[in-house]
């Protein structure tokens, strides 16, 4: 992609003509407007349905129903060990090894597992540090975890917030408060993308600097999960937790996912809350008193797989594993610059990009922060066939999301701002 663009619709149109992965967008549905499929930027909220989940569903379906609880060694794809369907492609996309990963739950119910385990305050090391403006779900658990110990939200909870003025978190700022909060600190829980600004932050150096002072560290990886290529086993990260219903394109209240780092998730002393579908496979059946954690991160299952819940979630990672990751961030970096180049371009509109320019410190998203006409400026949008997404008190988040989204959508969102009168 060359670094001069233009505001042509024939450049639009050239790019994606050129685009190896333009074909995918095929394999999704859209919502309709007027007849026609709708210009849509919010899968950062929730991802489109994939074509083959209908089918997928059916077959499911009708293996219930052909093989009743049979269906559990019996059906296409056996549901005793449908969890394992997911572990290979998940951990490409996170950069993990197979056994790190699971499929289970939803994110904050993971979230709140992992923090069972590896928040285990003790004296002075206590603390849990965050960012500030992270998503409320984030800033409830946290809050409910340290209460659960009886501590005082206020003085338990360290939130690291941009400097006056400023809307992004100075990375450095970061681990200058992991160093400060030294042995008072028992983890480190970090967004990897913030929802509000786009940001993505450095999360090895974050590592680095939570072990240094001894410190544990996670993530909540809801925005960057299949957005961003992540290293979580290089970066030697203790947990992270994410959703399946944005990037991963896996239905409202997908099934989520989890990383467990194998220093802990093949170390039986590991606490985790024990549950049936945790259990050594091998003995499972036993029905035995005892719980025997079998290896990885699937031994924080507590339940078997929620089924139908994971139909979604099985068509999209097939999308992923044939797209690759890394070539979803290479289109996802070209069609961003090109979108924050036609919004710069607009001059009967005052906003500002929140999103960090630097392509490596943001993902598939680009926040505009209205002064005035914020509202008025997405209703127009909406009233013209575009989906995104607007956030309180006055930010539009806009979306183009490279598995799906075109440059000539990209180019559309432009024009209509563009024509937007008060």
């Amino acid at each position: 992609m060359p670094e001069v663009f233009d505001t042509t619709l024939e450049y639009a149109q050239t790019q994606d003509q050129m685009d190896t992965l333009f074909p995918f967008r095929e394999r999704f549905l859209f919502p309709q407007h007027n007849g026609e499929d709708v210009r849509y930027f919010c899968g950062n909220s929730l991802g489109l349905q994939p074509k083959s989940v209908e089918y997928l569903m059916i077959r499911e379906l009708r293996d219930w129903a052909k093989h009743g609880v049979e269906g559990h060694f019996r059906a296409a794809n056996p549901w005793f060990s449908y969890h394992h369907l997911f572990s290979e492609r998940l951990a490409k996309i996170v950069g993990a090894k197979k056994d790190e990963v699971v499929a289970m739950n939803t994110l904050t119910v993971n979230l709140h597992l992992m923090m069972m385990s590896f928040y285990r305050p003790e004296g002075k090391r206590y603390k849990i540090l965050m960012e500030a403006g992270a998503f409320p779900s984030d800033q409830y658990a946290m809050e409910t975890q340290v209460r659960m110990y009886g501590y005082d939200p206020s003085d338990a909870i360290i939130e690291v917030a941009p400097k006056a003025g400023e809307h992004l978190i100075d990375d450095e700022a970061i681990k200058e408060a992991i160093e400060k909060a030294g042995d008072s600190l028992a983890i480190v829980m970090i967004g990897g993308v913030n929802y509000y600004t786009g940001q993505f932050f450095d999360l090895e150096g974050i590592v680095k600097a939570a072990h240094k002072v001894g410190a544990k560290c996670g993530f909540d990886l809801a925005h960057a999960v299949g957005n961003i290529p992540l290293q979580l086993h290089d970066w030697n990260a203790d947990f992270a937790c994410w959703c399946s219903y944005k990037y991963l394109n896996s239905g409202p209240g997908g099934v989520g996912g989890v990383f467990v780092h194998e220093r802990h998730g093949d170390n039986p002393e590991v606490f985790r809350l024990a549950g049936w579908w945790g259990n050594d496979e091998k003995s499972r059946f036993k029905m035995q008193k005892g719980f025997v954690p079998q290896k990885g991160a699937a031994s924080w299952q507590m339940s078997n797989a929620p089924v139908f819940n994971m139909v979604a979630h099985n068509a999209s990672l097939d999308l992923f594993d044939k797209a690759g990751i890394d070539n979803l961030r290479k289109k996802s970096i070209s069609m961003t610059s090109y979108l924050e180049f036609l919004l710069r371009q607009i001059d009967n509109l005052e906003f500002e990009i929140i999103t960090p320019k630097e392509t490596e410190r943001r993902g598939a998203q680009l926040s505009m922060l209205f002064g005035a006409d914020g509202r008025q400026v997405f209703d127009h949008l909406t009233e013209n066939g575009v989906i995104a997404d607007w956030r309180e008190p006055n930010v539009i988040r806009v979306a183009p999301v490279p598995m799906y989204n075109t440059y000539e959508d990209c180019y559309r969102l432009y024009e209509l701002l563009v024509a937007f009168k008060k």
